[in-house]
């Protein structure tokens, strides 16, 4: 029974407040008479109370503080769904209102007597009838309009952007235009041209700098054999040697700008194309159109046959996925080879990258062909033109044998 626990002072109740209990020895709490005097502090014992003093548990002692008090529903009975009682405050002893929680003026209630924050609540207010209000639903993020579908009836749209007008006359490549466009460096007319979206039938009357545009000429395309040591660029802020420098003297009088499809790494040689034609240009660039480019590569280390030909299915090399490639091994000396590879895709600095991966270094890399195309023995720094025949029968196998 919890009668029989000792005393939590320890001390005894014989009225010899001095005496010390053993370990574990602690008085009754009910040998304790109530008419004791205790010492300041000194809490009694729990079974001191009578019988006719013990209240249900929960149960406080009566007070008359019914103005400290508001209404408020009594226990186990639950306020109404949205409604809470008003906030009141007390009044101070010289019967001046206090402010209520929440810095609101209180006001008095004659019915009962009490103060009550201002300010109707949600339960008091006519506009929700006693119901809690509903929060308002977040709001959807703007999406954009769907497409306009295309009207049947209206007709075709005539003339071309003039973005791709001035890439097919051979100005610059059409994302090279669309920034002389935001330059501000294009105009018809004395008009200036400030999109690049602006739809032309021709180039009669742009002028790029002040120059004026001659209407597109016909598709050409050229073969350069690329030196190592050229940057393929039109200019370089380190102020490195262009292809453009050697192309002055080996291109044929009257080819007009020339842009170069793909792109050569300084130290790689070999052939090089180049075209007039922007669009033409962005398509061989293209890994869907899937032409295929083959290069020589010396490299020193240990490779195998079989090493190679995993390169077939593909390979992943840091995050960057690379599409089949053909490898062969040419020819060996010692640990020095010749490695020739054919890919379609022609990613950034792929034979390298692919080849260093295997663990071989590179020393030297050329491109032997490219589509139908072969450097055979052009000599560095010069170029040819391909001869249009060959040139319309190559472009009928591209797109689906569109021309």
């Amino acid at each position: 029974m919890r009668d029989d626990r000792p005393a939590r002072g320890g001390r005894s109740d014989r009225g010899d407040r001095g005496e010390i209990f053993g370990r574990n020895e602690r008085p009754v709490r009910d040998q304790r008479s109530r008419d004791d005097q205790r010492t300041r502090g000194e809490r009694p014992a729990r079974s001191e109370r009578r019988n006719d003093d013990r209240r249900p548990r929960g149960e406080r002692p009566f007070r008359d503080d019914s103005f400290l008090r508001s209404e408020r529903p009594a226990h186990g009975e639950r306020a109404a769904y949205g409604e809470r009682p008003a906030r009141t405050t007390a009044a101070t002893p010289d019967g001046a209102a206090r402010r209520g929680s929440g810095g609101r003026s209180a006001e008095f209630s004659p019915r009962d007597g009490t103060y009550s924050s201002r300010g109707p609540r949600f339960s008091e207010s006519r506009s929700f009838d006693g119901e809690r209000p509903r929060r308002k639903p977040p709001r959807a993020a703007p999406q954009a309009a769907a497409p306009t579908p295309k009207t049947p009836g209206m007709p075709e749209r005539e003339g071309e952007r003039i973005a791709k007008l001035l890439a097919r006359a051979g100005v610059a490549s059409r994302r090279e235009a669309e920034r002389l466009i935001i330059e501000g460096r294009v105009k018809l007319g004395d008009d200036l041209i400030e999109t690049p979206s602006t739809v032309l039938t021709s180039l009669r009357g742009v002028t790029v700098d002040g120059n004026p545009v001659r209407e597109a000429e016909e598709t050409r395309l050229f073969a350069f054999h690329k030196p190592a040591g050229l940057l393929t660029a039109e200019r370089d802020p380190g102020g490195r040697p262009t292809i453009y420098t050697a192309l002055r003297n080996a291109l044929p009088e009257g080819a007009g700008r020339v842009m170069p499809i793909g792109r050569l790494d300084l130290n790689t040689e070999g052939l090089l194309l180049l075209t007039n034609d922007g669009a033409f240009k962005r398509e061989l660039e293209l890994p869907a159109t899937g032409v295929p480019r083959t290069y020589r590569a010396r490299t020193f280390g240990d490779i195998s046959q079989a090493q190679l030909e995993d390169l077939i299915e593909g390979i992943e090399i840091e995050g960057v996925v690379y599409g089949k490639i053909d490898a062969n091994m040419e020819r060996r000396t010692g640990r020095n080879q010749w490695i020739e590879m054919t890919l379609t895709e022609g990613k950034n600095r792929e034979v390298r990258r692919v080849l260093e991966h295997l663990g071989l270094q590179v020393s030297r890399l050329i491109r032997t062909s490219y589509g139908p195309f072969r450097l055979l023995d052009l000599p560095k720094g010069t170029a040819f033109e391909v001869a249009p025949r060959d040139l319309e029968n190559f472009r009928r196998t591209l797109s689906g044998g569109k021309s």
